[in-house]
This record gives structure tokens, C-alpha cells and sequence, in this order.
């Protein structure tokens, strides 16, 4: 299977008459005819079979086209996070490069939108073919440094949105789905977008990621609705909710991301009268497991259909029949069919897991993972930065000697250049950071804030 057949025959084929809600209703003939004018465009830029397109888009009608039309014209499609910095875009498409870059054309709303309204602009480059067979890119935040590549084919997507498809629950033709995750992130992009065009349900996106914003893409049409998120953002309605009666829509919600704290599902039934889910997966293989109405919690569910796992000392392992990492890689991530997930979990005896926490430096930010080790190295690359080290409670900290204390504010800055906002950590300064006997770096909180000189100081970086 190629990116013209997932398109044609597991996507559009099966697509609702209305498909999709972007502030207003988009049917499925005007998002074919929209990715058939963007693909010719791409085609006149030289985009063709084989080669590699890069998408720096705000969730929009353009870039669902712009993402169904490179895979049209058969090629491959790295996905970029709009909010990402110039600087790290440059480093990315070093990395890959691409024979053309989809970006909006000016400035984009404020980080409260669900959806923007762009205007697109196309670069084109020397480029170079791609070096294999998948049809969507995407780098995860990195672990020792650069960010992996990670590729999916197009059969490997076809398979997720069927075992989607196998879970109980899950909605289909006649439903509708709420996305407020990102398009451009895996839950978002093949939970919500690409598997409501498989199954048939229509798919919304809310004007303004408020609670306002949210009810009012619920209630935007009769169907039943089920709402796709991250905590924070469940967290946000079960704290602020509905003045009455609860929409009468709704009929489910689905955390991701990250475990969601336990009093929140029970506020959010209380509020709404209906449960939240939990799903697990990563980026390399998609959906690993899922309950859509948090029956097993704290647990995430047992594995989706069609999905193996297993235990290897604390750490979980998945199936993954093909190495799903492009250029070089730690090659102990994916070992003999086994992807190493990184994540401490517990498997009980009917099969059902549970995430016990993050074995490498990774966190979630509002649903976003963020690797500390790559804000860490990009603090260390500063000359007015010493030495570093970044932690997480309950938000990205980094304890830093500067050279002269006064430049804080030019450490602002530039991190302000290199780092997307939800990567920016609070700045502590520190005369010199503790260390073990062995000489080295102490990452334990009450050790490195007993270091702090000026605990007024601390900041977080704008």
C-alpha cells in the first residue's frame, strides 16, 4: 500500500458526507476537490513520487489538504509542530531535506484556537529522495540529543485505524468526533482526523480551545459526540462545566498523553453524566491500548486489538515488526521485532496494563512529551550558561550557573529563539550545582533547590 491508495481507499472512501467542521461545515466532495488543487500545486513545485514534503501548518483546512495531497502524489510528508521555532525547523529540515516546505504565509491566531485560518506559502529546495518507504515523518522531542525520525507506512496506518475500528466504543457513522488535541501530534492526526474518515464519523474542531469553545463544538450538531483530549484539557471541564443541563451530545470523552490525575474523571462524570477513557499510545507504533470508558483505571486497558506487548524486567515492550526509526538511532530501542517503550509498566493476569511512569527523561506538557535532555543541551550550547541540569515537577525546571548572573535575561532570549514556548523551562540561578562523591550532577530537587542564591530570581523563561 502507497499514500494514493491509504487516500483513496482506506480514507476518502469511507469519509461522512460532512467529514469535517472547522468553524463551519466542510463536505467531503469540496476536501477532495481541495486536496486535487493543492496536489497540482505541489506537483508544480516538484513534488512527485519519492519525494519528501515538509508541513509547517496550524491545525486548518490547509493543512488536512496539504497532508491528504503529498500523499496523493506518493510522497512522503514530515510533519512539523507549527509551533516550533525557526531555529529548530532549520535543524529538522537539515536533517531530512525536503524537496519543498508548506508554511502559512503570515502570522496565525493566539494558542487558544482550535483551527486557524491560513494562507500557505510553498519553498522549494535541492531536496533529496526519500530513503524509504513511509509516508509520514514525525521527530519526537529526542532523548540525548537531536530529536528521532520516526516513519509510518501507509499499511502501518491502515492497521491502526482498524484496530481503532475493533474497540468497543468508538464512534462511527452518524457520530461525531471532538478533537482537541493537535492535528499535527498522533492522537490527534490518526485518532481523531484520519479515523473519523476511516469509520465515517464527522469530525469537529472547536473554534476556541475554551470551555465555551468546547461546548459549543459539542452542541453544534445532534449527533452523539464524543470528545478526544488531553488532561488539561478534560481537567478544564470538569472544573468549569455547564450552567444546567450537561449537553445531551455528549456521550463520552478520551483522555491521552498522559495519566490523567484520578479526581478528575470522577468530577467530569459528576458534571456530565458520562465517563472518560483513557488512551496509551507513542508516536513509533500509534495506539497500544485503550479503555474508552476508564473501567480498568488506573490502568490504561488492555492492549487494542491486534497489538502485543510484554514485559521486560519493569519496562513495557511492543510488537513492531519494522524498525519504525529513520537514520541513526539508539539500537536499543528496537530490538528483534521489540519496541522498548521506555515507560515502567504492570501487566496483570487478564492482560490489562498499567503505566507506572517514564524510565528515560520524558514528560508530558498539556500533552505534548518534551525530552528534558534536549532543553538541557540547548541551555548548555549558551556561552553565558555554565552548567545545567533540567527537571520536571510538575513543570520544566533548569538549575543554571551563569557566567555573570546579570545576563539572565539574554538567557531569556535566546531560549526564547531555540525553544517552542511548551519547552521553556522556569530558570533557577545557582552558584555551582551539587554533585555526587563520583563528581556527578546531583538531579534530586531538594539538593539543587537548597543551591538556589536568589530564589526571587527564579523566573520562567518568556
Amino acid at each position: 500500500m502507497d499514500g494514493r491508495e491509504l487516500v483513496d481507499d482506506v480514507l476518502f472512501v469511507n469519509a461522512g458526507r460532512k467529514f469535517l467542521r472547522l468553524g463551519r461545515p466542510v463536505d467531503v466532495n469540496t476536501v477532495r476537490r481541495e486536496v486535487a488543487s493543492v496536489e497540482s500545486e505541489l506537483r508544480a513545485h516538484g513534488v512527485r513520487a519519492g519525494s519528501v514534503l515538509a508541513v509547517r501548518l496550524p491545525p486548518s483546512l490547509a493543512s488536512v489538504c496539504t497532508l491528504l495531497a503529498g500523499w496523493h502524489a506518493g510522497a512522503q510528508v514530515m510533519l512539523l509542530d507549527h509551533r516550533l521555532t525557526d531555529h529548530e525547523v532549520t535543524r529538522a529540515l537539515e536533517r531530512i531535506r525536503p524537496r519543498a516546505l508548506v508554511s502559512a504565509a503570515s502570522g496565525f491566531g493566539g494558542p487558544l484556537l482550535g483551527h486557524h485560518p491560513v494562507r500557505t506559502t510553498i519553498d522549494t529546495y535541492p531536496g533529496r529522495p526519500a530513503e524509504s518507504e513511509h509516508v509520514l515523518i514525525q521527530l519526537s522531542s529526542g532523548s540525548t540529543g537531536p530529536s528521532k525520525i520516526i516513519g509510518r507506512t501507509a499499511a502501518g496506518l491502515a492497521a491502526e485505524l482498524e484496530r481503532y475500528a475493533r474497540i468497543p466504543g468508538m464512534p462511527g457513522r452518524g457520530e461525531r468526533i471532538v478533537v482537541l488535541s493537535s492535528l499535527i501530534h498522533t492522537y490527534g492526526l490518526i485518532g481523531g482526523l484520519l479515523y473519523g474518515m476511516h469509520s465515517g464519523a464527522d469530525v469537529v474542531v472547536p473554534d476556541q480551545l475554551t470551555t465555551n469553545g468546547i461546548l459549543d463544538a459539542i452542541t453544534s450538531g445532534p449527533e452523539p459526540t464524543t470528545v478526544l483530549g488531553v488532561p488539561v484539557q478534560l481537567e478544564l471541564l470538569a472544573a468549569t462545566g455547564v450552567n444546567g443541563r450537561p449537553p445531551a451530545q455528549l456521550v463520552g470523552a478520551v483522555s491521552a498523553g498522559e495519566v490523567i490525575r484520578p479526581e478528575v474523571p470522577t468530577a467530569f462524570a459528576e458534571r456530565y453524566g458520562v465517563p472518560v477513557g483513557e488512551c496509551y499510545g507513542m508516536t513509533e507504533v500509534g495506539l497500544i491500548a485503550m479503555d474508552m470508558a476508564g473501567t480498568h483505571r488506573p490502568a490504561v486497558g488492555p492492549p487494542a486489538p491486534g497489538v502485543e506487548v510484554r514485559l521486560d524486567g519493569d519496562e513495557l515492550l511492543v510488537a513492531c515488526a519494522e524498525n519504525p526509526y529513520l537514520g541513526t538511532v539508539d539500537e536499543s530501542r528496537w530490538v528483534d521485532g521489540w519496541l522498548h517503550t521506555r515507560d515502567a509498566a504492570a501487566i496483570d493476569a487478564s492482560g490489562v496494563v498499567r503505566v507506572l511512569g517514564r524510565l528515560d527523561s520524558q514528560v508530558n506538557v498539556g500533552g505534548t512529551r518534551v525530552d528534558l535532555s534536549e532543553v538541557e543541551q540547548t541551555l548548555a550550547e549558551l556561552p553565558e550558561v555554565i552548567e545545567t541540569v533540567v527537571v520536571f515537577d510538575r513543570k520544566i525546571e533548569a538549575y543554571i550557573a551563569l557566567r555573570d548572573p546579570a545576563r539572565l535575561a539574554d538567557v531569556e532570549a535566546e531560549l526564547a529563539n531555540r525553544l517552542a514556548p511548551f519547552k521553556r523551562p522556569r530558570l533557577n540561578l545557582v552558584a555551582r550545582l551539587p554533585r555526587t562523591s563520583s563528581g556527578k550532577r546531583r538531579r534530586d530537587l531538594p539538593a539543587l533547590r537548597a543551591c538556589r542564591t536568589d530564589p526571587a530570581t527564579s523566573r520562567t523563561a518568556s
